[in-house]
């Protein structure tokens, strides 16, 4: 990807430079559409809707989920949010301009139906709200020394199934060059022939001249790039296109992002003309049966997570803080992959995952030309894939961190005559424009797409959850690999606890909540055991993406279907305040193999007589728990043999008893539950019975010695507030995380607290509790606790203080 955020480049010759990129922040906005309208000043990025305030008739929807197995319309509350982000928006602002220089305007996304005038000229019309796209300022609409620029951005009713924010919610870009330039994504970076003793660089550079497509030869200009690590020139290369060798490469992987730029120079004469900087990295990546998916030449599993574009509380406007905070708290999760579901990714996440090492499978679209919705990308697919593709694989195909393409997600024509045919194309396309990496595609329809042609037609098979198929998968599809292309949608809410802890899909309650206990999930989905299971026992798996990494707007399933105020999801491991749930270190305990993990659950203020589970997750294998000094049994985690016995209702000592099951009936798509599998993962002591005082984990290595302990007390009144800056290694550029804690005079957590918390000072840019059915302003500054915690967000260096009600 070119590298253009407030860059500046300097002729040689002159104090001119060749090339400029400025990002366009300041803006006026307005949804009159009166003669006269009241304009807002803004800063962009800016989500028009994310100030609310929530209402259930906000994008209201009585559809039939036909995937969701339902045969009659129902009315879909808080399906999108509950926000109000359809209707129009008009973004103007005014920049300086110079008549011998050539402008481009970059949008890194816009929602949605951007239609982009300039001086009252239309420039370019882009309806897909995800994509980054671009237009020229044509040089005869300069004539002084300003242009006016105009966007007009519609939101249609039932164009999503979950929260697409509104407006310029990505960042803008003013780009200033020379005539003679290299357009937006005109470099293209390939490495080959790699190894930890040398690679082979191919790089290859488009050229124009003000809006035509032109060559260096045409132009008289010659083209030289430099291959640079660390700041030094390590090759060069000659010409608009040409490979060179780098010896004893620095490889990027998640463990080691190293980044290597290309920084290529147009030049006539002495004169530079044009100057772009291309970041890439030097890895090889391969998918085979035999091996599975390599990277470097060493087999690896995706330990990944999809994650939708919003940032809980901001919205989707985006912020590098947020982005990069996110990220780090996947990491220590032990998260090596993110899918962007199901939609182009802002750049600056892709720039991030770079850095940080974090690998990607990056998806454009939730639909074909078949919707889920009445108004979403069906209505333009058939005239615009094409163009929403060529966009997405040019922007992001130099970037290391991208492993694999997806063509997308649950698509209803994987059951349709035409599927087949459109996923040929697709990949047809995506090949033509990257060569280097598989296209996968996300079938949740197993059922079907096993047999019916379709799965075998996609370069790399994902299901969609469908655990109970995945052996019939690798029997019948050619590829023999799948990809856990979406997993687990367990459901739970932070710090709620429902008991007795019971296996059971679907579950409500009067309080819109989920069990904090993990054995909760959709009739389509799973628990995430299943998910453990199978990428363990079986060398043809590739890994997974579980959904979701975090909570977000929308889909607040299950508490889909008239059952307001429920209007953010329940499916994320971390919630929508950005606080770990329980889960978490599930997960952890799976995947960070730098550091133990020793979690346990739940908090420990009931009432008396209550009978408690107490679950823990853990990296040791054994651990014991005691109540108040009393020991309740040491526990070691079931052998895959050993779970088959369990299955077949066999008791064995030291080994965790299953949980037990509710009735229900799994649909003929769906998978049953597989109980055996938990006391794999999970240490689990039922009915403990409550005593106020101290729960303690002792955990013991593999030769029994204790190696860590975790210990929660029971919680007396709230007294006073806790404030922990989440985010403070990060070292962010503006946002600050705080996570507010309402704790007893001990210091311990209050777990039932829900005191109104007001922030008083400057700086305040959101905050939130996590609560999926609160619906409490996300941008005043107070918030009720939720299970005894909130997050506020406050601008660095902003000083204020955080007080609580009584």
């Amino acid at each position: 990807m070119l590298l253009i955020s407030s860059m500046v480049l300097y002729s040689c010759s002159s104090k001119q430079p060749v090339r400029t990129d400025t990002l366009l922040r300041e803006w006026q906005f307005t949804q009159d559409t009166t003669d006269n309208p009241v304009w807002e000043d803004v800063t962009i990025p800016h989500d028009w809707a994310i100030s609310g305030p929530f209402d259930r008739a906000n994008d209201l929807q009585e559809v039939i989920v036909v995937q969701n197995g339902e045969s009659e319309p129902t009315w879909k509350t808080g399906r999108s949010g509950g926000l109000p982000w359809m209707g129009k928006g008009h973004y103007r602002t005014r920049v300086a301009v110079k008549k011998d220089r050539f402008y481009t305007l970059v949008f890194d996304g816009a929602m949605s139906h951007a239609d982009v005038y300039v001086n009252g000229e239309e420039m370019v019309y882009w309806p897909y709200g995800y994509n980054t796209f671009d237009c020229y300022i044509l040089p005869e609409l300069i004539t002084g020394d300003s242009v006016d620029i105009d966007v007009y951005l519609e939101n249609k009713p039932q164009q999503s199934r979950w929260y697409p924010g509104a407006g310029l919610y990505r960042n803008v870009h003013l780009v200033e060059t020379n005539p003679i330039h290299i357009p937006t994504f005109g470099t293209l970076v390939r490495t080959s022939e790699v190894s930890r003793e040398k690679a082979i660089v191919s790089f290859a550079a488009e050229l124009q001249n003000g809006v035509d497509s032109t060559s260096a030869e045409a132009e008289g200009v010659t083209i030289e790039t430099d291959i640079l690590y660390d700041g030094k020139v390590v090759a060069t290369i000659d010409g608009q296109e040409g490979q060179t060798e780098v010896a004893k490469p620095h490889l990027w992987s998640p463990e080691t992002p190293n980044l290597y730029v290309a920084r290529t120079k147009v030049l006539k004469g002495e004169e530079l003309l044009d100057e772009v900087e291309t970041r890439f990295g030097i890895r090889s990546i391969s998918y085979t049966p035999e091996h599975g998916f390599q990277l470097n030449g060493e087999t690896r599993k995706f330990k990944g997570v999809c994650n939708h574009h919003d940032l809980g509380p901001l919205g989707a406007a985006v912020h590098k803080d947020a982005l990069r905070h996110q990220i780090k708290m996947l990491q220590d999760m032990g998260c090596d992959a993110i899918r962007t579901s199901h939609n182009m990714p802002d750049p600056q996440l892709v720039e991030l995952c770079d850095e940080m090492g974090m690998m990607m499978m990056i998806e454009p679209f939730d639909v074909w030309n078949h919707g889920k919705t009445e108004n979403d990308y069906n209505k333009e697919f058939n005239d615009w894939w094409r163009q929403d593709i060529t966009n997405m694989v040019k922007h992001y195909r130099n970037n290391a961190c991208v492993m694999l393409w997806s063509s997308g997600n649950e698509v209803w024509n994987q059951v349709l005559e035409d599927g087949i045919e459109i996923v040929t194309n697709l990949q047809a396309l995506f090949h033509e424009l990257d060569p280097t990496r598989p296209v996968t595609n996300g079938m949740d329809q197993a059922m079907h797409v096993i047999h019916n042609g379709f799965g075998a037609a996609v370069e790399l098979p994902g299901l969609n959850y469908r655990t109970g198929r995945y052996e019939e998968a690798f029997e019948n599809l050619p590829q023999k690999m799948v990809l856990g292309s979406e997993t687990a949608s367990t459901v739970s809410s932070r710090g709620v606890y429902k008991t007795p802890a019971v296996i059971q899909p679907d579950a409500h309650y009067a309080d819109n909540q989920s069990s904090g206990y993990d054995v909760e999930y959709c009739a389509w989905s799973g628990l995430p055991e299943q998910d453990f299971q199978l990428q363990d026992d079986y060398p043809w798996t590739l890994g997974q993406f579980v959904w979701t990494g975090f909570d977000y707007l929308g889909e607040p399933s299950p508490y889909d279907t008239d059952a307001w105020p429920s209007h953010s999801s329940y499916f994320g491991i971390i919630d929508l305040a950005s606080l770990p749930k329980d889960r978490y270190w599930l997960y952890r305990s799976q995947w960070n193999t730098k550091s133990p993990t020793l979690h346990v659950l739940p908090h420990w203020t009931w009432q008396k007589g209550d009978s408690v589970p107490v679950f823990c997750y853990t990296s040791y294998p054994s651990a014991e728990l005691f109540v108040n000094g009393k020991s309740y049994g040491k526990l070691r985690f079931a052998t895959a043999e050993e779970t088959k016995r369990l299955a077949k209702g066999e008791t064995i000592e030291g080994v965790s008893r299953m949980p037990k099951v509710g009735e229900f009936e799994v649909p003929e798509w769906g998978s049953a539950p597989r109980p055996e599998l938990l006391p794999r993962y999970r240490l689990m002591w039922f009915d403990v019975p409550y005593e106020a005082g101290e729960m303690t984990i002792v955990a013991y290595d593999a030769n029994g010695k204790e190696a860590a302990r975790e210990t929660i007390k029971t919680a007396g009144e709230p007294d006073h507030l806790e404030v922990v800056w989440a985010n403070e290694e990060e070292n962010p550029e503006e946002l600050c995380y705080y996570t507010i804690r309402v704790v007893d005079k001990d210091g311990n957590l209050c777990p039932n607290a829900n005191n109104l918390i007001r922030y008083e000072g400057e700086g305040f840019i959101a905050t939130a509790n996590g609560d999926a059915a609160c619906l409490e302003s996300f941008v005043k500054p107070q918030m009720h606790a939720f299970a005894g915690q909130c997050t506020f967000i406050i601008r660095k260096g902003a000083k204020g203080s955080f007080l609580m009600d009584r």
